[in-house]
């Protein structure tokens, strides 16, 4: 099997929401149109400019925000830098003014409401998650690129061939979960350890540390902020914020000035086991919530499912004394392998299988994750991704009014919890006698993606979305 080389920093981007697959990725999709137009000299002869949305881009991309992360895309912004509270000022401006600079220095007619097409009854051949950019020159030519959004932010182009990156040989090649345990056991490494030495092939480790300290401190912020954001989601459900509401009944008035000190007054709190599942429930629904409000997020390994690593591993800082960057580093480190091993077996999009793909590979891997910062072994953290999937198989993705809040939101909560006990099962038991491999697990949800209905992939045609009345019942 040819071997796919896929970096930390892959499975975990920073971007904005409040999805990695509608958002994220048609952002750097624009971004990457333009850098080519750019480079061949044609921004300047640009007299017409059109985007087509296909499939889930399309059924749900108003919900998503598609046709606002392409404008921006277009304009050149970055999503990893761009100020998210100027975001809607800037979609404004353009609508109004029906003008637009293409990579801050071209400015063209554009239209939103008739340049940006939304074709829900078309999908093209290679994934739900296309986009075509379509361009009319001064001289009367046309020029055209078709994307994909494949999940989790990443993007390919239609007819363009595997990238250099992807194409790296690492030293230890990884695939299935079947060879991670080969390394680990001929080498005596740590999964993280393992992941590390790759990591290395790419860059020097002092950079990757240091990257992963800023990905932990964007999921660390998100947290925070949104733990300290009321009010009401945009996008038409009036879904109401409820991570402040129950930060402030289990802080009990407590009184604190930033992250440490909350982070402090959270562990006088104790560790009863109903206090512990309050607070792993508001780390999630925080993060989501942000997510949902077009906020800086991480993907872990998407935007949908960007709340239950997070709250895992906060988690693991506060109430098991994880809170050094050595233990954060490596917790991130093992996680990102696990993601990896679903998008290359599986997939990542729940455009492509459900929520399974999303809500069930985050749950997998910060099952993982803990697993081995709790001091278990190789066998008993793959596991523990094992039973956390295990227990999301089948999961549809049925997002209401093609919003990423319900029933998504509490799904994150759920896929946190269900990371933690699987995690503790496994740290309990004997891998050896177990009768499900996590290989095994990854092929039957590729088999399960492939066998459900179109309705529950993305798509907002089945399920929740179909059956709640919008406006006559409060989420």
């Amino acid at each position: 099997m040819p071997h796919e080389a896929i970096s930390v920093f892959d499975m975990f981007k920073i971007g904005v929401g409040p999805s990695s697959s509608h958002t994220l990725g048609p952002w750097r999709a624009a971004q990457l149109f333009t850098q080519k137009l750019a480079q061949a000299n044609l921004l300047q002869s640009i007299t017409q400019l059109r985007v087509l949305l296909y499939g889930s881009l399309a059924k749900t991309g108003k919900g998503h925000g598609t046709d606002i992360a392409v404008q921006l895309g277009l304009c050149g912004d970055d999503p990893e830098t761009f100020a998210v509270e100027e975001i809607q000022s800037k979609i404004l401006s353009i609508s109004r003014n029906q003008q637009m600079k293409l990579q801050h220095t071209a400015n063209i007619r554009f239209n939103p409401a008739t340049d940006i097409i939304f074709l829900v009854n078309e999908s093209l051949p290679f994934h739900p998650n296309g986009l075509s950019f379509l361009v009319t020159l001064a001289n009367g030519e046309q020029f055209s690129e078709t994307y994909y959004s494949v999940g989790g932010g990443f993007v390919k182009q239609e007819g363009v061939a595997t990238s250099v990156k992807q194409k790296l040989q690492l030293p230890f090649p990884v695939n299935t979960a079947s060879d991670v345990l080969h390394w680990c056991m001929k080498t005596g490494l740590s999964i993280h350890e393992m992941v590390m030495e790759n990591e290395n092939a790419w860059r020097p480790e002092a950079e990757t540390r240091a990257g992963l300290l800023r990905i932990f401190r964007v999921m660390r912020d998100c947290i925070y902020m949104g733990c300290h954001a009321g009010g009401v989601l945009p996008g038409g459900l009036n879904v109401k914020r409820r991570a402040a509401a129950l930060n402030k009944k289990l802080t009990g008035g407590r009184t604190y000035t930033n992250y440490a000190e909350w982070k402090k007054v959270i562990r006088e709190g104790g560790n009863d086991f109903k206090y512990t599942l309050d607070w792993v429930s508001c780390f999630a629904l925080s993060v989501n919530e942000q997510n949902a409000s077009f906020g800086r997020v991480v993907t872990a390994p998407t935007n949908g499912a960007a709340g239950v690593i997070p709250a895992v591993l906060m988690y693991y800082i506060i109430f098991c004394d994880g809170d050094s960057d050595e233990q954060i580093i490596s917790f991130l480190l093992t996680a990102s392998e696990i993601g990896s091993i679903f998008k290359k077996g599986a997939t990542i999009s729940a455009a492509m299988g459900g929520c399974q793909a999303e809500i069930g590979v985050s749950s997998a891997m910060a099952a993982c994750a803990l697993t081995e910062a709790m001091g278990g072994t190789q066998r008993q953290s793959l596991m523990a991704a094992e039973i956390a999937m295990e227990h999301h198989l089948g999961l549809t993705c049925d997002p209401i009014a093609g919003l990423v809040q319900v029933p998504c939101i509490e799904r994150n909560t759920m896929g946190a919890i269900k990371a933690i006990t699987a995690s503790q099962l496994a740290l309990q038991s004997t891998p050896d006698f177990a009768k499900v491999s996590l290989d095994a697990v990854v092929k039957t949800m590729w088999d399960t993606a492939i066998d459900m209905n179109h309705k529950y992939k993305e798509t907002s045609e089945g399920g929740l979305a179909v059956n709640i009345p919008l406006g006559m019942k409060e989420c």
